[in-house]
């Protein structure tokens, strides 16, 4: 993975205008000293999501998203901090030198790149394999499931024979040793020898979205458990963000993509021309999934096997789509069990007609409710039309769910004031805010109100308040300085803005540049985004700020002291908390500033 000189990362920040790197992806409206929009990140009826241009940072006030242009490149397509960064130099003109690494970076730099070249190996001697006399058994299944030659070399597909150590054999003499090859996930290891994981089996190879080998799955040839077997995390990959087939189906010119559960309907869908399928990865469908799928889709179309646990896999993707704002539609296939079953019986121009015919995901949910009640029972009447009541309430904006009420009670034949009656009821049950509508956003506010408990939102509204208002640098690093800032992506911040504050050049949306993954990079944006004073009168203001100072202080000293290596040291530090517990004198008043 190539590390770039620092200086020509923040060229390319520079060069890289917020407002239009962000526009070319969502319509924006300017708005006094900003521009709005729809969030890209969460599903929203107004917008939450600003752009600053005077900053270059966006936000989101409703997910919580923010960061600067690199950090929205990386998290919009799903690109590691390189390559988007390489995706806006190309954009800007900007021409790149890589730099010397650390011992470190190297390490870890080579780590993923001899991994994916291990699989990127792998993938090709599997394919050798499959097209070998050894490797018939698994080429005539192929065939035998309706694959042409060339759907076999798009996908890759290969075969992994039937000796359990041949893959670990052949990565051997190709030089590489046992300790990188226990971090690819292709072999057991233990005290008896290595074993190769996959054997006897189709393999095909998964590919990120820029066409890396990341991973494999692998279909046993035989009646051996289990049916499929996956690779296991790694260091590249990562089941749950991830789907097989988005690399080719993200290319697609139509505005949906079709959710599949296996390999083969992938593979079946996109030989007959469907080149929008995409499936999870051995896994039950997840919020991450649901997320990536929203960078490149407005609706998905959902061909999960028309089995009961098909039906159940639904039930439970349609939540996640509608939380991040993803239109839903169930495709039917019956009297078929899935995609592949089906186009083989029946045609593409049939299954076109299939999609084109998708049920609304809404109404999908409350005809699984109906079937499990006897509607003939007045009781159980009565519970189901209390349970579609509740259901209604997943429509935040109150024009769509009367939309949906008026259509629900026409089609199941719900009398429409009895059922807008229970709605109305039900809604004032709620907590004010409702409805959740994901399980992505309750755990996002719980963990938001978890944070708001410790001390890194202390350090978050410290960092915030000295770059909403410079001139309270001097007061406040008198007092804190960044080895008081304990955590260490704090700390990192933390010195990164006193330096400039120092140097007279405030530029937070630079010092974002210093975190190089997505996570890191929205949680260095949010520590310069929390605007918790703006309502505050000025003595609020004054107590706010000192007792976030004595909070952050008495933090730092707790932890030297439960970390002393010299007990010399500890009677003064007892001393120096002491003296902030009584601080009438380290007391900052605003009045002066």
């Amino acid at each position: 993975m190539p590390r770039f000189l620092e200086e020509q990362i923040e060229e390319v920040r520079q060069r890289s205008d917020i407002v239009d790197i962000i526009g070319s992806f969502v319509k924006l409206k300017r708005s006094g000293s900003s521009y709005v929009g729809l969030c890209p990140f969460h599903n929203e009826k107004s917008p939450s999501f600003s752009v600053s241009p005077a900053r270059q940072m966006y936000k989101c006030f409703g997910c919580g998203a923010g960061g600067n242009v690199i950090t929205f490149v990386m998290e919009y397509e799903n690109y590691s901090f390189p390559e988007a960064v390489k995706y806006l130099a190309e954009r800007t003109g900007v021409e790149l030198t890589q730099r010397d690494l650390t011992e470190e970076q190297k390490k870890q730099a080579s780590l993923r790149t001899t991994l994916i070249e291990i699989n990127t190996k792998a993938a090709r001697y599997y394919y050798a394999k499959l097209k070998s006399p050894q490797g018939k058994v698994g080429y005539d299944y192929l065939r035998e499931r309706g694959l042409s030659d060339k759907t076999i070399l798009h996908f890759g597909l290969g075969y992994a024979g039937q000796d359990g150590t041949e893959m670990y054999r052949y990565l051997r003499q190709q030089g590489y040793g046992d300790d990188i090859l226990k971090e690819t996930g292709l072999f057991k290891m233990d005290e008896r020898g290595a074993y190769d994981k996959f054997w006897n089996r189709v393999m095909f190879p998964i590919m990120d979205i820029s066409n890396h080998v990341i991973g494999f799955g692998g279909r046993v040839m035989g009646d051996a458990k289990p049916k499929y077997l996956n690779s296991p995390e790694t260091k590249l990959f990562d089941k749950s963000r991830n789907l097989f087939g988005l690399n080719y189906a993200r290319q697609g010119k139509r505005d949906y993509l079709i959710l599949c559960e296996g390999y083969m309907d992938v593979i079946a869908l996109h030989q007959a021309g469907f080149t929008g399928a995409v499936a999870s990865l051995g896994t039950a469908f997840t919020e991450q999934q649901a997320g990536l799928i929203k960078r490149y889709a407005q609706e998905v179309l959902l061909t999960y096997d028309s089995d009961a646990a098909g039906k159940k896999a639904a039930m439970r993707a349609i939540p996640m789509l509608r939380g991040v704002g993803l239109n839903g539609k169930i495709v039917h296939m019956e009297p078929y069990k899935d995609p592949d079953e089906f186009i083989k019986a029946l045609g593409p121009e049939v299954f076109e007609k299939r999609l084109s015919e998708a049920q609304n995901s809404f109404f999908f949910e409350v005809d699984e409710l109906r079937s499990g009640y006897d509607l003939a029972d007045p009781e159980q009447k009565t519970k189901y039309y209390h349970e579609v009541a509740q259901k209604l309430l997943v429509f935040q904006d109150k024009v769509q769910r009367d939309n949906y009420l008026e259509a629900v009670a026409a089609k199941y034949d719900i009398r429409r004031e009895d059922l807008r009656e229970l709605v109305i009821r039900y809604s004032s049950r709620m907590p004010e805010g409702y409805p959740e509508s994901s399980r992505a956003d309750t755990a996002l506010k719980s963990s938001q109100k978890k944070e708001e408990r410790g001390i890194g939102y202390s350090y978050r509204l410290l960092l915030s308040w000295l770059i909403e208002d410079p001139a309270l640098f001097r007061p406040v690093s008198e007092r804190i300085q960044p080895e008081d800032f304990i955590e260490e992506d704090f700390h990192t911040a933390a010195a990164l803005l006193y330096q400039q504050l120092e140097e007279g050049e405030l530029v937070p949306a630079k010092i974002i540049n210093h975190f190089q993954d997505v996570e890191s990079q929205k949680m260095a944006a949010q520590m310069f985004q929390t605007d918790f004073q703006a309502k505050m009168g000025p003595e609020e203001k004054e107590k706010a700020l000192n007792e976030l100072v004595i909070r952050i202080k008495e933090y730092s000293i707790d932890h030297r002291i439960r970390n002393l290596t010299d007990m010399g040291e500890l009677q003064s530090l007892i001393l120096e908390k002491k003296r902030w517990q009584a601080p009438e004198k380290l007391h900052i008043s605003l009045k002066d500033g």
